[in-house]
């Protein structure tokens, strides 16, 4: 089956979304739901559009956080990976703590992160780092492992130093899996720092859902949830965009296929 163009790639998805927009806005109209408890894309749009400043100055607090939380998070999750490639005894030791890490819900212990770091950008921090290590973590051990062994006993046999072959067998080996781990990265930090920012802040995009809600402004809490979404979805083209320029190989496979 040949490979479908790329204006189909993106006519198809486009499709989909604007019927369900016009359903949904049919579903509202007709009164089939209250529009108090689910208001129509038109409203959502307008709320958006009625109170873009105030959302922008929140975006710019939520962005600031994720960017924070995912370099760090980036760094430790990086860093933890090559120990465990290069330590067995590390791998032994940290592996099950990694993946517990992942099993305590964010927001059982966003609560007392604001507790014992109070209320400003500390906590947010934490709480991102927290979410996004993992996917680095883990999407870069099985990077390192699934190298070639022919090319670790190719670069052996060539008296290569370790640091040698991690730099030109191993991480080139692990990037395709590294970005693929930093796209899930890159959307938990806004997801994190919302999470976050709903236990205490003084602003930021949590923040201002929860004002919205008590109000029951629910085409603001609508609006909001749009522009989180466009947020995520600018942050992981922005990793595509980063990933091409590491890896133009993959550009040029890309190429050779349409």
């Amino acid at each position: 089956m040949a490979a479908p163009s790329k204006a189909r790639r993106v006519a198809v998805p486009l499709c989909t979304i604007a019927c369900l927009l016009v359903v949904w806005e049919l579903v509202v109209d007709a009164g089939l739901v209250p529009n108090f408890m689910l208001p129509s894309p038109v409203q959502v749009i307008e709320a958006l559009v009625a109170d873009w400043a105030l959302l922008l100055q929140h975006s710019v607090t939520t962005l600031v956080e994720s960017a924070l939380g995912l370099v760090i998070g980036v760094a430790v999750g990086f860093l933890v990976a090559v120990l465990m490639d290069r330590f067995e005894a590390v791998n032994l030791a940290l592996n099950p703590l990694v993946t517990i890490s992942q099993t305590i819900p964010t927001v059982a212990i966003a609560p007392l992160l604001v507790l014992w770091f109070g209320y400003g950008l500390a906590p947010k921090v934490i709480l991102i780092v927290i979410s996004t290590f993992f996917p680095i973590t883990v999407s870069l051990v099985s990077g390192f492992r699934s190298v070639d062994p022919d090319m670790l006993d190719l670069m052996r046999t060539m008296n290569a130093s370790r640091l040698q072959v991690f730099l030109n067998v191993k991480l080139p080996a692990a990037m395709n899996e590294f970005f693929s781990g930093l796209r899930i990265s890159a959307t938990y930090a806004i997801v994190g720092a919302v999470i976050a920012e709903w236990l205490g802040g003084f602003s930021g995009l949590g923040v201002y859902m929860t004002r919205v809600r008590k109000s029951f402004s629910y085409d603001k809490m609508f609006a909001v949830i749009l522009l989180i979404s466009a947020l995520s979805l600018a942050l992981m083209k922005l990793v595509d965009a980063l990933q091409r320029a590491c890896m133009p190989w993959t550009r040029a496979k890309e190429e050779s296929k349409q």
